[in-house]
């Protein structure tokens, strides 16, 4: 009886495109189930867009839209993204559905009867200037566990501890700048910390049947937070929010952390709705079937803990594995829009760059372990143009002409005695790949990949068709050992058949071979009649992965002083600064009086808001509060820096408060922002301490 799976990877927030960064994930995820049903498993691929929370609501207020209009357009956009990088899903949906909020309520009010929620007043910051209490992820402030400023409100991104945002050190309101203050409000709570034996069990593989949950790092980390003792969870947020109200409780809404996952259920519910698939025999406490959910490394604390109690506590099953991949960096470094390193998908696909090329590449770098990939874009290029063009490709463009010029398109009917010895070689080292795709070690299937090309291409090169095709006495030798080169070029295809379905599709129309399952592959071909040969893929050109940074980046020219209003020093040169240079710059540099400095009135301003100005590609508007100097407004040359200005709401700065006024086409600008730096995406903000009070004199 094959397996029956229920798999998923984790839903794309509803508030933007898909990114690079996003596609690793996912582009994991389309490979392992590819792979599954190349094994002959029945898989359910379901997937949905996350489309509540304040985020979205204050995002479709920004963009003059309703939230329902807001989302129905990310989503659109996401859908193109993923057919266009050859997703297979078997449903597509939105976490704002009528199957997720009978799902959630029906999953609410079994944990309700079950005795898992309870209901207790706290207190809860409350933005005064925006008059509504705030959600964990729009208040910031200092971990209170390892002391890292501007981190969220629910956890802590360098050392992974989870809290409530009252415990931040110093929290401000990421919408407005404003201090937060507290108020009581009723809220709801799961009762996490009744499922410590639960969920020890589900670590231990006592619910899985001995399968592991996750990667043991992955495990260790989970047990390290359950045994510092489980929190119960807030499940409920207050008016206004975006998202499903809880049925017994006017006024309150379900956190999008509860519906979210649900909305993997959903997304199925709805599958089954059309299919006439039965929901309960894939979601029933004592179902046989596998769940599998591919996940980031950021939210394992949410899918290990909170997901499997509360589907444990609502008589559901629990799933079977999670499947955890690490961050994308490109070039080596963190993404960055300046850089032209922050990708979306649509303008990879825009470039001219092929969504086959990718996933290749992703798959030369995954494993079990939830290690972080480094895109680079010379390897990258480097590694498609030699391992599937020069390595694969080649191997049908060099062989096939034969086959038709000289034997009317029929293959061999036999391999010479030398090629049955190596095609032996090959299917030893082919029988693990579709293990290798089971355990996720994607990698090291790509490794033997390389592995047999190699021997292939060698065997050519060593027999020289070319040459043979001269002498008439060859033609049998010629004959074979085009044979067993195609034959051996679709053995790599059945390997490749989850990384390239299209591109693999494309060469089984060449070969007239359909490659149903991994065992397909391995045919020999003996007598087999092909088609004509059509080159597969072409060599990435490298000017089109200029063009793609190209389009990422923001406007990287310095504004003129005069618009910019921004303090910055003047242009050196390109050459990296050592002690030496550093001493004679400083020698260099025009000498002041005491007295000139004290003419400059230099404050601390608190980002109020900060957005970016139609028609222009270099300044950002900032409004600062400056104390008892009122609100200023100031627009800085610095959008090629800081390309997503909602981040900078609630910092310090230090501006020029004295500044003789700017009449510019946008409006008055109070001040002068100080920043360090070259200028372009080479600025940098100066910072204030939190504790520094807006309006304080700097000395």
């Amino acid at each position: 009886m094959s397996r029956r799976l229920l798999v998923t990877h984790a839903l794309p927030y509803a508030n933007g495109p898909l990114h690079l960064g996003h596609m690793l994930g996912y582009i994991q995820t389309d490979i392992w189930v590819r792979a599954q049903r190349m094994m002959g498993s029945e898989v359910h691929f379901v997937a949905a867009d996350d489309a509540h929370g304040t985020p979205i609501m204050l995002a479709a207020e920004k963009a003059g839209l309703s939230p329902e209009a807001f989302i129905k357009g990310i989503r659109a956009g996401h859908e193109a993204d993923f057919a266009d990088f050859h997703f297979s899903y078997d449903n597509y949906h939105t976490t704002h559905s009528d199957e997720n909020r009978e799902l959630a309520s029906l999953i609410y009010a079994r944990l309700r009867d079950n005795g898992y929620i309870a209901k207790r007043d706290i207190q809860q910051l409350f933005d005064p200037d925006k008059q509504m209490f705030l959600p964990d992820r729009y208040i910031k402030g200092t971990c209170p566990k390892c002391g890292t400023p501007d981190q969220y409100g629910d956890n802590c991104e360098n050392c992974g501890a989870t809290y409530a945002p009252t415990d931040l050190i110093n929290p401000y309101s990421v919408v407005s700048g404003a201090t937060p203050v507290l108020r009581d409000s009723e809220h709801y709570f799961f009762e996490l910390s009744k499922f410590e034996s639960l969920l020890r069990d589900w670590f231990g593989g006592k619910l899985t049947k001995g399968a592991p949950v996750a990667n043991p790092g992955v495990v260790a980390k989970l047990k390290e937070w359950l045994d510092g003792g489980l929190k119960d969870w807030d499940i409920s947020r207050d008016a206004p929010y975006f998202g499903f109200p809880i049925p017994d409780a006017p006024g309150k809404f379900f956190y999008v952390w509860l519906d979210a996952p649900v909305g993997y259920l959903a997304s199925f519910l709805n599958l089954c709705n059309k299919t006439g698939l039965k929901f309960d025999a894939f979601l029933s406490a004592d179902s046989e079937a596998e769940m599998h959910h591919f996940i980031g490394k950021d939210i394992i604390n949410f899918h290990g803990l909170f997901w499997p109690a509360m589907l444990h506590g609502a008589q559901m099953r629990t799933p079977t594995a999670l499947h955890v991949n690490g961050y994308l960096t490109v070039n080596g470094a963190k993404m960055s829009k300046s850089r032209g390193t922050f990708i979306q998908a649509r303008t990879y696909l825009d470039a001219g760059l092929h969504p086959e090329f990718l996933r290749y590449y992703f798959a030369t770098m995954l494993s079990d372990t939830p290690v972080d990939v480094d895109l680079d874009l010379k390897a990258f290029e480097e590694r498609v143009n030699s391992h599937l063009v020069g390595k694969w490709v080649n191997i049908a463009s060099r062989t096939a002409g034969f086959v038709h010029k000289f034997f009317d398109g029929r293959l061999a009917a036999q391999f010479s005695a030398e090629q049955n010895e190596l095609w032996r070689v090959l299917i030893s080292h082919y029988e693990g790949v579709p293990a290798l795709y089971e355990s996720g070690e994607f990698a090291e299937a790509m490794r033997r990949f390389v592995l047999i090309a190699d021997l292939v291409n060698g065997h050519i090169a060593t027999k020289a068709p070319w040459l043979m095709a001269k002498n008439e006495s060859q033609r049998e030798e010629l004959h074979q050992v085009c044979s067993f080169s195609l034959a051996a070029f679709r053995l790599l295809g059945g390997l490749l058949k989850p990384v390239l379905p299209a591109t693999v599709e494309a060469a089984e129309q060449f070969l007239a071979a359909p490659i149903a399952d991994f065992d397909a592959a391995t045919a020999t071909l003996h007598n087999h009649s092909i088609q004509a040969f059509e080159p597969l893929l072409s060599r990435i050109d490298p000017k089109r992965i200029e063009a793609m940074v190209e389009a990422s980046k923001e406007s990287l020219g310095a504004a003129p002083e005069a618009e910019t209003n921004t303090k910055k020093p003047a242009k050196k040169d390109s050459k990296p600064m050592t002690e030496n240079t550093a001493a004679t710059a400083t020698q260099d540099a025009a000498v002041i009086g005491i007295d000139d400095f004290a003419k400059l009135d230099l404050r601390v301003g608190k980002v109020l808001a900060c957005e970016f100005i139609d028609g222009s590609d270099k300044l950002l508007r900032f409004e600062l509060d400056a104390g008892p100097l009122g609100k200023r407004q100031i627009f800085s040359g610095i959008r090629a820096a800081y390309g997503e200005p909602e981040k900078l709401i609630g910092r310090n700065v230090v501006f020029i408060a004295n500044l003789a006024p700017r009449k510019m086409r946008f409006g008055l600008s109070e001040g002068m922002i100080l920043s360090a730096g070259d200028g372009g995406s080479d600025l940098f903000l100066l910072d204030a301490d939190q504790g520094a009070k807006p309006g304080a004199t700097v000395r």
